[in-house]
């Protein structure tokens, strides 16, 4: 298991690191399922860089109401077959970045949901869910903030999930690690607000993959995010909400009010 990191560099570039404790140095020469690149870099601290958020520039696919619980919550029922979304990529802010509220005229409910997401190492059309299970580069953390008033006065999910800054994905991406039974937590100023597993997704990941390639083609470095658990809620200017999957890491962000 290995953590890859994307930041910024001293000269404005995007840079690759391979994160140690709390180091990161740089690496070149990944392939597109994270494996292989040298390193050409001396360490850093981790505490002295702008870590960024995977997506750049990619596909951000989303998944509603895939976790039973998370659906009961909003007396909803659950899809036959995967719901999904998209969110753009200037929604996209990485560890350590402010989550910018909209001013209270457009949007009084902001909500958190934390979610397991997961990077696209090979590109999918039509494939098989063995083929996406073998396409599975890397996984991440990500928060789905929402726009719940908007959400349910439009009756369609585009612009509440689509706000600038509604999109924190990192810190890192985790290589080699099962994505099918990990704890997907979500906690503002530190109390726990969402717990749950990967194992009771509706739909597991492949699935979700494969279903999404039967319309879309997937590419590598596209973001798929796999839906939240129950407990979703409000955050406020001031609040810091983290988004923690076991195994991957901690995305911890600010939350600003305009």
């Amino acid at each position: 298991m290995i953590q890859i990191a994307r930041y910024l560099g001293s000269d404005g570039e995007i840079l690759e690191g391979v994160v140690v404790g709390d180091e990161i140095e740089e690496i070149s020469g990944l392939d597109p399922m994270l494996r292989g690149g040298r390193r050409v870099g001396g360490k850093r601290k981790l505490a002295g860089v702008q870590l960024l958020p995977w997506g750049l520039g990619r596909k951000i696919v989303g998944i509603g109401k895939n976790y039973v619980d998370h659906a009961k919550e909003f007396a909803s029922e659950v899809p036959k077959e995967p719901l999904l979304l998209m969110k753009p990529t200037s929604a996209l802010i990485g560890h350590g970045q402010a989550i910018v509220l909209p001013p209270q005229s457009i949007s009084k409910e902001v909500h958190h949901e934390s979610e397991l997401a997961v990077i696209v190492g090979k590109r999918l059309r039509r494939a098989s869910e063995s083929e996406c299970a073998k396409a599975i580069a890397g996984l991440t953390c990500l928060n789905d903030v929402t726009a719940r008033d908007i959400q349910r006065a439009e009756g369609q999910w585009t612009r509440a999930k689509g706000f600038d800054t509604f999109c924190p994905v990192g810190p890192w991406v985790t290589v080699g690690i099962d994505w099918s039974n990990l704890r997907v937590q979500c906690r503002v100023n530190g109390v726990v607000k969402q717990d749950g597993r990967t194992k009771d997704q509706v739909f597991p990941v492949p699935r979700l993959l494969a279903f999404i390639s039967a319309g879309m083609t997937l590419e590598p470095g596209d973001v798929v995010t796999t839906g939240t658990p129950a407990g979703v809620g409000p955050i406020r200017g001031g609040d810091v909400v983290e988004v923690e999957v076991e195994g991957v890491g901690v995305l911890r962000n600010e939350v600003r009010a305009e």
